[in-house]
């Protein structure tokens, strides 16, 4: 028996259709269009839209409280919204905060992978060999087989961090979120996930990760979008180095490139 130790790693919006037909662009497995949440009585997304194409891996960057993990867990169905309209493509994993993890939970990494499969397997049923491969690839990809019997509660920031990916990878999506993914792990761990990411997006899967990390963001996300509770650019890497749109996103008044900010 599996158990939920989170909220559900493959949250089901509305499905959209599959494939683009021959000689088009595949269609998007993710289109999120004029997204408005109010919280607290006060707005924390307006009227936001970006989509998320096969084989792309999107940043969505701004500052603290521009609502970025706000407009993922709209996009999941876990925030309501007062506006706009969401639609997905396959399953869709989600890879949380670390802290949004329940790592006191008496389970080992093998447990807490398996435990993606929770919506595919059923409550109360007992995981079918197809479940156990897919956690079990899960576990290779994130370089976890060798820690699969540990506790979750005796690891490191980086592994627990992969754990969280691999337990979202068990769920086998098309599309993945991921709320800030390097934050607070090392090094190796930072280029495991980074070269992880790129080849899920290389196999045609799409990533939206939200990440306070420009210069990461700017070399291995294909596209960027900037938010600052609305959508305030979306495009190339290169935006990265626009100072008036990078101020208007992030209150700057240097870009990352050195430019100064036009007022």
């Amino acid at each position: 028996m599996t158990t939920d130790m989170t909220t559900d790693a493959t949250a089901d919006p509305k499905r959209a259709g599959s494939t683009g037909t021959a000689g088009t662009a595949p269609r998007p497995l993710l289109r999120a269009s004029s997204l408005s949440v109010v919280l607290g009585g006060r707005p924390a997304v307006q009227d936001a839209s970006l989509t998320v194409a096969p084989g792309e891996l999107v940043g969505l960057l701004g500052p603290n409280g521009a609502g970025k993990t706000t407009l993922l867990r709209a996009v999941l169905g876990l925030t309501a919204t007062t506006t706009g309209s969401v639609e997905t493509v396959g399953p869709v994993g989600y890879v949380p905060q670390r802290h949004e993890f329940a790592w006191d939970f008496p389970v080992d990494v093998a447990g807490a992978v398996l435990s993606g499969r929770t919506r595919a397997v059923g409550w109360l049923r007992r995981p079918k060999a197809h479940d156990r491969a897919a956690a079990a690839e899960a576990l290779e990809r994130a370089g976890l087989t060798e820690l699969r019997r540990r506790p979750i509660g005796e690891l490191s920031g980086g592994q627990r961090q992969r754990v969280l990916v691999a337990r979202a990878l068990a769920a086998e999506p098309r599309l993945l979120l991921l709320d800030e993914p390097f934050t607070g792990v090392d090094v190796p761990t930072q280029d495991l996930l980074g070269e992880l990411f790129a080849r899920l997006a290389a196999e045609g899967r799409g990533l939206l990760m939200t990440t306070h990390d420009l210069a990461a963001a700017a070399r291995s996300c294909s596209r960027v979008v900037l938010l600052n509770r609305t959508v305030v650019a979306d495009g190339g890497p290169e935006l990265l180095s626009d100072a008036g749109r990078m101020l208007r996103a992030f209150g700057l008044a240097t870009a990352p490139g050195g430019k100064e900010a036009a007022a």
